[in-house]
């Protein structure tokens, strides 16, 4: 029997649906923090609306990681990572009148590179199949190909239900990262309390650590925030500048990016002092976000095997998620 009639993985994928959001016009601004994969302007050759039966049909893909950390005092010991991310591939809504016109398509086929990063990786049941052995040692790569009359059975689906959609974007891949602790974080943090009946200091240390990702890449929209209580009734200081909400008691520090580019190769302190009415306060955790595009904390590619296709677009991106520091 031939590998390719593997039976497709259990059903312990976990998605609500197949299809991601659409994508906006090209003309309209994305959302920050989301993944639009388009093809405009970046498919080479003819549309598949228009491709002959041996033309390679374009896919776009696409890599979402998000890192949860959770940080206690200074000690490098005390960090907890986890990283989790997704695989998406997109396809052009004009590959369903290709696929009706040839009903045996080729076999889309893909390694994914770096693979032994990942744990507990969980293929779509209804469209992945895989060898059960384990990834190729010398290439550190593992291979998947798509169950194609599935496949084209549900691009068919959704091209009935959004008629007016240019692609369709599909959940291949869920997984996990192996992380090391502080090191697998892009962001360092340690924050400090010094609690008094009317007044509280607090000091946020940042760093930058392009270590934790393949290729660094700047931090973008940087966001500390933190609710400081105790009747704050003035902030005597406060470096850098920083927004103040006293309706909710937080102050929030926004830094456009972060990288080894910046002031201190990405390294800095955020300083407040807050004279109190009902003080002291109670120290509160610390919340980051962030995104950056351009790489993964797993550094996992995506290679196509054999013809028949051909990637027009490769995306990567992560951000933060829960993002924790605590004194």
């Amino acid at each position: 029997m031939s590998r390719r009639s593997t039976q497709p993985l259990p059903h312990s994928f976990v998605s609500t649906s197949l299809l991601l959001p659409l994508a906006p016009p090209v003309s309209s601004t994305p959302q920050r923090g989301k993944f639009y994969l388009t093809f405009e302007g970046c498919s080479r050759g003819p549309s598949p609306l228009t491709m002959g039966a041996q033309d390679s049909l374009p896919v776009a893909a696409a890599f979402t990681e998000t890192v949860n950390a959770y940080f206690k005092g200074a000690d490098p010991n005390k960090c907890v990572v986890k990283i989790t991310g997704e695989m998406v591939l997109s396809f052009p809504a004009g590959i369903t009148r290709h696929f009706a016109n040839n009903p045996s398509p080729a076999i889309l086929t893909f390694s994914i590179t770096n693979y032994s990063r990942l744990e507990h990786v969980l293929p779509n049941p209804q469209l992945l199949c895989c060898d059960t052995t384990q990834p190729n040692s010398t290439s550190n790569s593992k291979e998947f190909w798509v169950n194609m009359p599935n496949l084209m059975t549900h691009l068919k689906k959704v091209s009935d239900q959004k008629p007016q959609a240019t692609y369709y974007n599909v959940d291949m891949l869920k997984y996990q990262v192996s992380a090391q602790g502080i090191h697998a974080t892009p962001l360092n943090l340690a924050v400090s309390w010094k609690c008094d009946p009317t007044s509280t200091d607090l000091r946020i240390d940042y760093k930058y650590n392009g270590e934790a990702m393949t290729t660094p890449t700047a931090l973008n929209n940087v966001q500390f925030l933190v609710p400081v209580d105790g009747g704050v009734s003035k902030l005597q200081a406060v470096l850098p500048t920083a927004a103040w909400n006293a309706e909710q008691q937080r102050i929030l520090w926004k830094i456009p990016d972060i990288s080894y580019k910046s002031e201190n190769g990405g390294v800095g302190s955020l300083l407040g002092r807050f004279t109190l009415t009902e003080g002291p306060s109670s120290p509160a955790p610390l919340a980051v976000q962030f995104t950056s595009e351009g790489s993964t904390l797993s550094g996992c590619g995506i290679e196509l095997v054999g013809a028949g296709y051909r990637f027009s677009l490769i995306k990567k991106r992560f951000a933060a998620g829960k993002y924790l520091a605590e004194n």
